[in-house]
């Protein structure tokens, strides 16, 4: 029976030269020397700025291969790319525009290949864009005027959760989101520098810091207490 890993949802902001100890977990849990991960850049338009900045720190926090799975413009391969995707040891998908990163991947007739990986035994990780669209479906406004105009849409739903990553204090557009889901539906804020782990089976734990956790009520959306990182385990 294939066991399928923890879902990896990161937001940056460290900002530091030194290896990234978020990004050490995620190699721990990989568990393969020199293993090799595929870069999935669908939110910035496969940009390669974010390629390099992404690969160099990926790269401090252990030996590693980071190849590009680009899905953006008309010379992307995309026979190549999901042959990168389906050899790498575990899939990275970069940060930028959650919606523009879908739309992308819909585009490209990709949506269908990351969650049968994931059954698969892949390990999937994201920072920022990237988390959220690893996460179950995210808000946008068809008239940015109109508050009325919200929304939701799908993302990949690898993680079968709602988060925002960058959004503190007040994190609106997760409230945004939890006001057009039912009454006790519950979304989380990863606050610049942590993660949240999602296994398989929805439960929940927090890596490097506090995660906000908010929950849908009658009356509104109202903060519930924070997850706190397990410092025995991690």
């Amino acid at each position: 029976m294939i066991k399928k890993k923890p879902v990896y949802l990161l937001a940056g902001g460290r900002g530091s030269n030194n290896p990234d100890p978020l990004f050490q977990a995620v190699f721990r849990d990989i568990a393969k020397t020199s293993p090799t991960i595929a870069y999935v850049g669908a939110a910035n338009g496969d940009n390669r700025e974010f390629f390099e900045r992404m690969e160099a720190t990926i790269k401090r926090a252990g030996d590693c291969r980071v190849i590009n799975a680009p899905v953006s413009g008309n010379k992307a391969s995309l026979n190549k790319t999901k042959d990168i995707l389906q050899s790498a040891d575990a899939i990275f998908v970069s940060g930028g525009d959650v919606e523009a990163g879908m739309q992308a991947l819909e585009k490209k007739d990709m949506l269908g290949i990351f969650p049968e990986l994931f059954q698969q035994g892949k390990l999937f990780f994201g920072i920022s864009a990237g988390s959220i669209m690893l996460a179950k479906e995210w808000v946008r406004w068809t008239n940015p005027d109109d508050d009325s105009s919200a929304e939701l849409f799908p993302c990949l739903g690898l993680a079968p959760v709602i988060c925002d990553t960058h959004g503190e204090p007040e994190w609106e557009e997760l409230k945004a989101a939890l006001m057009l889901k039912p009454v006790r539906a519950i979304g989380y804020g990863i606050t610049s520098g942590t993660c949240l782990t999602v296994s398989p089976d929805g439960k929940v734990e927090a890596l490097g810091g506090a995660i906000c956790k908010y929950a849908r009520h009658k009356e509104g959306v109202q903060r519930q207490p924070d997850i706190l990182p397990d410092n025995t385990n991690h």
